[in-house]
Parts: C-alpha cells; structure tokens; sequence
C-alpha cells in the first residue's frame, strides 16, 4: 500500500480513465475486486492476531466493555479507508500486477 493520503469516502470517477490500462471496464472491476478481497483479509488476519492478545475464555461481558485498549484498536480500524478504495488508488498507481489468463483457441 502507498503512503500517500487515500481518501476515506467515495468519490466520482471516470470510467474511461479506469478502463484504459484493461481495455474494459469489466476487466477493471474485476481486478480491482480481486485486490481489495486481498486487502480485506489481510487486514482482518491483522486485526485478529492484535485482539487475540485480549482473548480470555473466562471473560465476562463487564469486563469485555471495559477494555480500552481493545476499542481504541477497533476504532483505528474502522477510520481505515475502505479496500476497494484502497485498490482502486494502487491501480491508478499502476502498483497492481494482473494478467489475463490464455484463451484456450489462443
């Protein structure tokens, strides 16, 4: 992921400009699906390996509610911006690989 500011909400785009490396929009929307499916679970591995730390078989719900550290993480990862948005920034970056798969008459 890049480091520069990846806005956090929506934004209009042009669809020529996202389908001129592909050649096809839909070929876009699929490569940009696929990257931000990779995001997605590899911010969730992330985000389970850090609330592990806090995992007690015994915990009662007073004590599940009072943890502030396992909420401020929560929230940090909620301010996150979205993955597909995540994506569609590195591929106007041109920092996603993909390639078509052979045609079987090719």
């Amino acid at each position: 992921m890049s480091t520069k500011k990846i806005p956090t909400n929506t934004l209009t785009r042009d669809l020529c400009d996202l389908a001129a490396p592909t050649g096809n929009i839909y070929e876009t929307v699929v490569v940009l699906s696929k990257r931000a499916n990779q995001i997605a679970i590899a911010e969730k591995k992330e985000l389970t390996k850090r609330l592990e730390e806090f995992k007690n078989d015994r915990d009662t719900m007073e004590e599940i509610s009072e943890n502030r550290e396992q909420i401020e993480i929560s929230k940090y990862y909620e301010r996150q911006p979205k993955p597909s948005l995540i994506a569609i920034e590195e591929f106007n970056g041109g920092e996603v690989y993909y390639r078509m798969a052979k045609k079987e008459n090719e």
